[in-house]
């Protein structure tokens, strides 16, 4: 058939067309319409059915890692009481506000106690403050034998509660001796006031930023 023959044919009149052309016609139908179908429905519901799957991945990790969490429960919970026990202990060696002034003169017995002289033992004006507990540094000097400053830092590791020497500097002092200067830093638990003081200045600083 030739281009002439198609331009006769009749568009009211489809069914006395020739078989070939009716199937071609029936055929391109049957594209525009599944083509339309696409473009306005189904390309929709294919993009939800991708969101869906993803959706469904998702849920199914996050379905595993609950059902891990369950099953390994119990250890956690044996993890958990091991830390709060451990923590317990930690915070027991650390003095409340009142215990602090027998520590300081815990400190400065553990010097005496060696023969040790002191020439300064200044704690500083303020705590310092942290999320639970407080630090308060005391610059010390003394001066005696390098044997006996040894003993009074073992002495000072030995004491019931947490103290620390820092920036240790060790010189000739005078008659022979030596002088050590050192930051002592000693701690203790904040009561439950403070604790919701330091909660209270946390959220301030975290809503500022």
């Amino acid at each position: 058939m030739n281009l002439d023959e198609l331009r006769r044919l009749d568009p009211k009149n489809a069914g006395s067309w020739p078989l070939p052309i009716q199937l071609a016609t029936l055929l391109l139908i049957a594209v525009l319409v599944i083509a339309a179908g696409f473009w306005f429905d189904w390309r929709n519901q294919l993009s939800e059915f991708d969101s869906l799957r993803e959706r469904e991945s998702a849920l199914r990790t996050a379905f595993v890692d609950k059902k891990r969490q369950a099953v390994n429960l119990p250890i956690y919970q044996a993890q958990l009481k091991d830390i709060e026990q451990s923590f317990g202990v930690l915070l027991r060696q650390l003095p409340n506000r009142s215990e602090m002034d027998a520590l300081l003169t815990d400190i400065n017995q553990a010097g005496l106690g060696r023969g040790l002289q002191f020439e300064l033992f200044r704690p500083a004006p303020q705590e310092r403050f942290s999320e639970f507990y407080a630090e308060l540094p005391i610059n010390i000097r003394v001066s005696g034998s390098y044997q006996d400053l040894g003993q009074f830092a073992a002495d000072i590791a030995r004491l019931p509660r947490i103290v620390t020497l820092n920036d240790v500097s060790v010189s000739t002092g005078r008659d022979g001796q030596l002088s050590m200067e050192a930051i002592a830093k000693t701690f203790r638990y904040l009561d439950d006031n403070e604790l919701a003081q330091q909660r209270k200045a946390a959220q301030a600083a975290a809503k500022k930023k």
